[in-house]
C-alpha cells in the first residue's frame, strides 16, 4: 500500500475497527501523522494540537485493526497506558507480520 493510499484509507475508514490493516497502512499511518503534526507545529502549538485530537480516532482505530491483522484484539492497545513495558510490546505486535486466515478475516 502505497502513502497516499494508507492515508485516504484510515480517513475513509474514520471510526472503523472491524477488518484488518496491513503493516504498511499502519506505518504510513503513523509517518502521516508524526510529519503533519511537527510541520503543523512550526506554524502554531494550536492548530497541532487540533489536528492531533482529529485524527486521534482514526489513529485508534488502525491500530485496531492492526492487531486484527495479528490476531490480536484491539482492546490491547490499551496495554500502551502501561509505560515502557506496554509500549515495547505493542510495537512488537504494530510490527510483526500479519497471519493469515485468523478470526478476523482474510
Amino acid at each position: 500500500m502505497t502513502f497516499v493510499e494508507s492515508v485516504t484509507t484510515c480517513f475513509s475508514k474514520y471510526a472503523d475497527f472491524n477488518g484488518r490493516a496491513a503493516r504498511s497502512e499502519f506505518w504510513w499511518w503513523v509517518l502521516f501523522n508524526f510529519v503533519a503534526s511537527l510541520v503543523l507545529k512550526l506554524v502554531s502549538v494550536k492548530l497541532s494540537l487540533l489536528f492531533s485530537l482529529a485524527t486521534l480516532l482514526p489513529y485508534i482505530a488502525v491500530a485496531a485493526r492492526r492487531l486484527h491483522d495479528t490476531d490480536r484484539s484491539g482492546w490491547l492497545q490499551l496495554l500502551g497506558l502501561i509505560p515502557i513495558v506496554g509500549w515495547i510490546l505493542l510495537l512488537i505486535w504494530y510490527v510483526q507480520e500479519g497471519k493469515s486466515p485468523n478470526r478476523y478475516g482474510d
